[in-house]
């Protein structure tokens, strides 16, 4: 079965390319969401596999948003998505509960072997 993963991001073009990445890569997409609080509200909703988070957004960050997804889900797993420089962000959002990190500008194989690492998908069975 397909894994089903939610993007959580406010570029939407971001979204599209990670989307097509993704998607690509024998995942499923099943929700693109531009900030912290609208995941928040789908995520009990949509239960996905994983998902993948901004740290800088409008309304809720990605931070706030993986605490709050936590406390609903302790098992939820969240890959952050950061620019460079946001060291300082990254160890925050780890400690908050994010299982992985991602730097942009984003590598498409850094992005697949990460997903597969955090999902625990041996030999990269959905990798490009």
């Amino acid at each position: 079965m397909r894994k089903r993963i939610m993007i959580v991001d406010d570029a939407a073009v971001m979204r599209i390319m990670l989307k097509q990445l993704l998607e690509r890569s024998g995942f499923e997409v099943i929700a693109e969401v531009a900030n912290g609080a609208d995941a928040l509200a789908r995520y009990p909703i949509l239960r996905p596999d994983l998902v993948t988070m901004d740290i800088t957004m409008p309304d809720m960050d990605g931070i706030t948003a993986v605490k709050e997804i936590i406390k609903v889900d302790p098992a939820a797993k969240i890959i952050m998505c950061s620019a460079m420089g946001q060291v300082d962000k990254v160890k925050a959002a780890v400690l908050a509960g994010a299982k992985s990190f991602l730097v942009k500008p984003l590598k498409p194989e850094r992005v697949i072997e990460t997903l597969n690492q955090v999902l625990g998908i041996a030999g990269g069975a959905q990798k490009s």
